[in-house]
């Protein structure tokens, strides 16, 4: 067989070998090390399999991934989820759909500190869903509102789909997240405009939220002014240059530790649980993604990428129309395919694409991370959907599914925009230090 045709043999391998429920990490992993053999050696397949791993464990660049995880659960076992969720319910909990904006700005807070869309909804849920069924909320609105918000997870840095998207395409992690920092935050905007807008128009949907007293907020602000100071030094840090990524990720777990325990909110054994959990967790992305990178090696030599490249290339479609072209692509496999699984399967077909399209990688990486976001809510896989589902099972799923469609379409306008106009993603790297 030609490398083309044995390339396109090992992926239709690979997708028929994850289907039947085989973990993604061996599946790549296996297929490109066959596939590498097959078309240069098996000493050099050899070479590539030990050779990737090694690099992975022992690179300083690389540790990022671990030391924000451990932030991000040293903040779930001290229970900082529910105080952020306080802080922004106290001061604007009493708007037309507050306790949805609010739940939305502690999404968008708590996103920042654990890195987790599944994290944010469910913590957040647990808090905010009894609240919103309290006070006569429409459950399609919370619902859709508490996994849209749990998406801002994979865009807010620090991102665990960034730290892959910049491993595998050798961009900078530090101008990937600073890049995230403001299409999130207005992300995050839009959405609250949008509930406002829907409630005026329809009180039923979200009714006002209880006022609440001066001394209230107050004591909110203090229960949570640690916390929203550490993530405000990480975050500003990352962007004037003080830090690399790396000690980033060090000042936040250290700082989670540090405010946890002055504050004893960390046990000895919830500090045990976030130790397993991070170790467990860096353990299978780092299969993953030795498994991913093996896979790309093999894919490299195969020649489909850059056949690919030239032959779109060669049909003369303006570079915008392929970009529109991605994106519905990744709208379709994200309706079937895990955020994790979609980017780490793809990027190595698309990225010498859009390269060669004159993209900037940065801006490319924001795109698509915003476009797995929409998959993470879209059905029938919609992962956020199911953890939702998980804490209010006496929501149909179709009512989910039909309370995410006008954040939806939020996202999709947002995609627009940022296509329109690539400096909202790329104005603050082109002026920070990192």
């Amino acid at each position: 067989m030609t490398p083309i045709v044995t390339g396109i043999v090992g992926a239709c391998i690979l997708l028929v070998l994850m289907f039947m429920g085989m973990p993604i990490g061996f599946v790549m992993l296996l297929t490109g090390f066959a596939g590498f053999a097959y078309l240069v050696t098996w000493g050099g397949a050899l070479q590539v399999v030990t050779a990737v791993p090694y690099t992975l464990v022992t690179s300083y660049d690389y540790a990022v991934l671990p030391l924000f995880l451990l932030m991000a659960e040293i903040c779930m076992a001290a229970g900082m989820g529910q105080s952020l969720y306080r802080l922004v319910y106290v001061w604007i909990g009493r708007l037309r759909g507050g306790l949805a904006i609010a739940t939305l700005g502690a999404c968008a807070f708590f996103a920042a500190a654990s890195s987790s869309s599944i994290a944010t909804a469910a913590t957040v849920g647990l808090v905010a869903l009894p609240e919103m069924r309290n006070y006569k909320y429409d459950i399609g609105l919370g619902t859709g509102c508490l996994a849209a918000g749990g998406g801002l997870g994979i865009l807010i840095p620090p991102s665990g789909l960034l730290i892959m998207y910049g491993i595998m395409t050798q961009q900078s992690i530090s101008k990937l997240f600073i890049a995230g920092l403001f299409p999130g935050v207005l992300l995050t905007v839009m959405f609250m405009v949008m509930i406002y807008i829907r409630a005026r128009f329809n009180p039923s949907l979200a009714p006002a939220g209880p006022k609440t007293s001066v001394r209230e907020k107050a004591a909110a602000t203090a229960d949570s002014l640690e916390m929203v100071a550490l993530l405000a030094i990480v975050i500003v840090g990352l962007i004037i240059g003080w830090f690399t990524p790396t000690e980033a990720g060090a000042a936040g777990a250290l700082g989670a530790l540090v405010l946890s325990l002055i504050r004893r909110r960390l046990s000895w054994d919830g500090f045990k649980t976030a130790l397993v959990h991070t170790l467990r967790t860096t353990g299978m992305i780092f299969i993953i993604l030795t498994g991913a990178m093996v896979f790309n090696s093999f894919l490299a030599i195969s020649t489909i990428p850059m056949e690919l490249a030239g032959w779109v290339t060669g049909l003369g479609l303006p570079p915008v129309v392929v970009t529109i072209l991605i994106i519905v692509l990744y709208l379709a496999l994200g309706t079937f395919i895990d955020e994790v699984s979609l980017v780490l399967l793809t990027i190595p077909v698309f990225y010498p694409l859009m390269v060669a399209l004159g993209y900037d990688p940065i801006w490319f990486g924001i795109i698509i991370v915003m476009v797995v976001e929409m998959g993470m809510i879209s059905p029938p896989v919609g992962m956020t959907i199911y953890i939702i589902k998980g804490i209010a099972p006496d929501v149909p799923i179709g009512t989910i599914f039909r309370g995410v469609v006008p954040f939806l379409v939020v996202d999709l306008i947002l995609v627009a925009l940022i296509i329109a106009f690539p400096a909202i993603v790329t104005f603050l790297p082109s002026i920070s230090g990192g």
